[in-house]
């Protein structure tokens, strides 16, 4: 199993709305974890762009790193398969 880190607020906003009842923080914990669940889907992709068994699947993997990260077609490097 493994852990993940989040942060303090977002922590501490979770308690109030579980053990306090509290909810007006509602919009907070969304946004926290939706922010948490993209940093973990990033790292993923990232991952998978260097560790893929295979050349196709690492170039798929970057070229959806790079999709979701923002760059633009123009400011990327084409990689031939038969150089990695």
């Amino acid at each position: 199993m493994k852990n993940i880190q989040i942060p303090y607020d977002l922590f501490v906003s979770l308690l109030r709305y579980h053990l306090l009842e509290i909810n007006d923080c509602e919009a907070e914990i969304q946004k926290g974890l939706e922010k948490k669940l993209d940093a973990l889907v990033m790292h993923d992709l990232y991952s998978r762009s260097k560790a893929a068994p295979t050349a196709e699947e690492r170039e798929k993997a970057r070229q959806e790193y790079l999709d979701k990260r923002g760059v633009p077609d123009s400011f990327r490097w084409s990689v031939s398969l038969d150089e990695r």
